[in-house]
């Protein structure tokens, strides 16, 4: 069975990861200052771009075997 989300689901949760992406920025993010070298607001950025890409291709990144 077909397990995609559809549109509105993905739109959803684009706008989810949007506003925690926005909030933790706000709260943990470039302006803060850095925490273990290279920063937060990088360590963040690269974590939402994961999740982004895998909302918009529907990859499970917990079940990549076979």
């Amino acid at each position: 069975m077909d397990r995609r989300p559809g549109c509105l689901g993905g739109l959803l949760r684009l706008t989810l990861i949007s506003a925690a992406y926005n909030w933790l920025q706000s709260t943990f993010g470039y302006r803060r200052g850095g925490c273990i070298g290279i920063g937060c607001g990088t360590i963040l950025l690269f974590v939402f771009i994961i999740l982004v890409c895998g909302t918009c291709t529907n990859t499970d990144w917990f079940r990549l075997g076979f």
